[in-house]
C-alpha cells in the first residue's frame, strides 16, 4: 500500500516551452496549419531518440523544431500553456517553472519583447484558470553567439519580479562552454534572477563544476554526470545547488542505457537536492507524476523519501513564500495520511 502520486503537492523546475506540448494538441495543430508532421511525430510516437552523437543530437533537435513550427498564433501559445499548467495540476504540481527562447518564436510575434510579453500573458492567463502557480526561465542557446545570450539576459533582467524567475542555458554541451555565457549569467544574477544552466548530461562532471564556478549556478539542469566525481557531489550536497534530474529523457537521450541507470538513488543518498523534472514529455512521453514513479518502483524511495524529493523541488524554486508554506504543508499531510 502507498500514497496516490498525484496527490503528493510538488513543484516542476525542469520543462521546455515547445516540449510540454501535449502529443494531441501537436497533432491538431500541425492539421490546422497545415504542417508535415513525420512519422516518428505520428504512428511512431514517442519517437526513438539517442542524442549522444551528433547525429542523434540534430535528430532530437530537428523533431523539436517541427514541433515549434506548429505554434503559428497567440491563441497557440496560451493553449499551450493553460494545458501544460492542467498537465501539473493533474500531477500534483503547485508551482512550474518553463524555460523558454524567445528569440525561437520573435520572428513570428514581432520580436524579442513582444514574444516575451505573450509568454507572460499566457502565463498568468493559465495561472489563473488552472490555480497553478507558473515562474518563466528565459533560456540562452549555447549554440549561438554569446551577445545573443547577452541580449536575452537583459530582457530576462527587465522582467525580473514580473514573472521572470530564472536565467538558463540549453541546448548540446559539446558547442559551448559555461565560461562563455558568464557575462550573460552576471547579468541575470544582477537582477535577482536565478541562474539554472544545463550540465552534466552529454558531458561530464567537469561540465556541472564549469556550471558552479563559471556561472553560480543556484540549480543545475540535469547534472547527473557529476555523480563520476564524488567530491563534486559532495560540494553540490553542501552548498545545496539542486540538481534537476530528468529520468525519462536521460535514457531517452541514451545519456544512461536504461532507467535504472540513472544515479537518482545514489545522489539522492549522498545529500544532492533533487527536483524531479521531464524535460520534453512531447518527445519522450512520461510527465512529472511518473518520474516519481519510476524513483518508487525502480529506485525503491520510500513515500517519506518521495515526500522529501517533493520537498527539495519547492525550496530549490523561486516558488513565492506562501505558497512554497502551502505545498510543504500540504507535503506533510500528504505523507501523515495513511496509505491507501
Amino acid at each position: 500500500m502507498s500514497r496516490p502520486i498525484a496527490r503528493l503537492p510538488k513543484a516542476h523546475l525542469h520543462l521546455h516551452f515547445t516540449g510540454s506540448m501535449r502529443h494531441s494538441t501537436l497533432v491538431e495543430l500541425a492539421d490546422l496549419h497545415g504542417t508535415h508532421l513525420p512519422q516518428a511525430l505520428l504512428a511512431e510516437w514517442p519517437p526513438r531518440l539517442r542524442a549522444t552523437d551528433e547525429r542523434g543530437w540534430f535528430r532530437f533537435q530537428r523533431l523539436y523544431d517541427i514541433a515549434r513550427s506548429v505554434l503559428r498564433t497567440p491563441s497557440d501559445m496560451y493553449r499551450l500553456l493553460r494545458e501544460a499548467a492542467e498537465d501539473e495540476r493533474a500531477a500534483g504540481s503547485g508551482w512550474l517553472e518553463i524555460q523558454v527562447d524567445p528569440s525561437g518564436y520573435a520572428a513570428r510575434f514581432d520580436g524579442l519583447t513582444a514574444t516575451l510579453d505573450l509568454v507572460l500573458d499566457a502565463a498568468r492567463t493559465a495561472e489563473r484558470d488552472t490555480g497553478v502557480g507558473i515562474g518563466i526561465v528565459v533560456a540562452a542557446n549555447r549554440t549561438k553567439h554569446v551577445l545573443d545570450a547577452k541580449a536575452l539576459a537583459r530582457l530576462a533582467a527587465q522582467y525580473a519580479g514580473r514573472g521572470v524567475v530564472g536565467f538558463g542555458l540549453n541546448n548540446d554541451e559539446r558547442r559551448g562552454r559555461a565560461l562563455e555565457f558568464e557575462g550573460a549569467f552576471r547579468i541575470a544574477r544582477r537582477a535577482g534572477l536565478l541562474s539554472v544552466p544545463h550540465g552534466g548530461e552529454l558531458l561530464g562532471a567537469r561540465s556541472v563544476r564549469e556550471c558552479l564556478d563559471d556561472l553560480d549556478a543556484h540549480r543545475i539542469g540535469h547534472g547527473v554526470r557529476a555523480i563520476e566525481d564524488p567530491y563534486l557531489v559532495e560540494r553540490i550536497a553542501t552548498q545545496e545547488v539542486t540538481l534537476e534530474v530528468c529520468p525519462t529523457s536521460n535514457a531517452s537521450l541514451g545519456v544512461v542505457d536504461d532507467v535504472a541507470h540513472v544515479p537518482l538513488r545514489r545522489l539522492f543518498d549522498a545529500g544532492a537536492p533533487i527536483a524531479l523534472g521531464t524535460d520534453d514529455p512531447l518527445l519522450f512521453g512520461p510527465r512529472l507524476a511518473e518520474q516519481y514513479e519510476i524513483a518508487r518502483s525502480v529506485f525503491g524511495f520510500s513515500d517519506a523519501e518521495l515526500a522529501e524529493l517533493a520537498r527539495m523541488s519547492v525550496r530549490g524554486s523561486a516558488v513565492p513564500e506562501s505558497r512554497a508554506k502551502e505545498l510543504l504543508a500540504g507535503i506533510d499531510a500528504w505523507l501523515a495520511a495513511p496509505p491507501e
